[in-house]
């Protein structure tokens, strides 16, 4: 554990203990644990927001602040920017599993009158073969 003695001892405080920890590189080669991580993210920070505003709000109720009342108002917008992440995440994901189909589209057209075409039925009728 590190200490930071010089901070602490000018500041007149107790030293904080910070605790090492390894960082991981983040190494993500399939779009579906992209996917799986962004949303576990993003449902972590609108749980975590909904706990904050929970407790944000007790307060401002309590002290009758205008700034505790504009702390909930932004709180409640990021929320609602969080929670429109997540739908327009799994909408990305929808239309990244799209299967696009067959891509050739044969189209005919036929290019007459419509004697012409009366015609050309009739003889296909008679020579079914063809």
């Amino acid at each position: 554990m590190i200490t930071k003695d010089t901070i602490s001892k000018s500041l007149g405080v107790p030293p904080i203990e910070y605790i090492e920890h390894e960082v991981l590189p983040a190494v993500m080669t399939d779009t579906n644990q992209d996917f799986d991580l962004a949303r576990g993210h993003i449902i972590s920070v609108i749980e975590k927001g909904q706990s904050a505003l929970d407790g944000i709000l007790d307060i401002a109720e309590r002290t009758q602040s205008a700034r505790g009342y504009e702390v909930v108002a932004t709180l409640i917008k990021t929320l609602s920017d969080s929670s429109k992440d997540l739908l327009e995440l799994s909408k990305r994901k929808k239309d990244l599993q799209i299967d696009n189909g067959p891509t050739t589209v044969n189209n005919n057209l036929f290019v007459g009158s419509t004697s012409e075409l009366l015609k050309m039925l009739k003889r296909a009728d008679a020579n079914p073969e063809e």
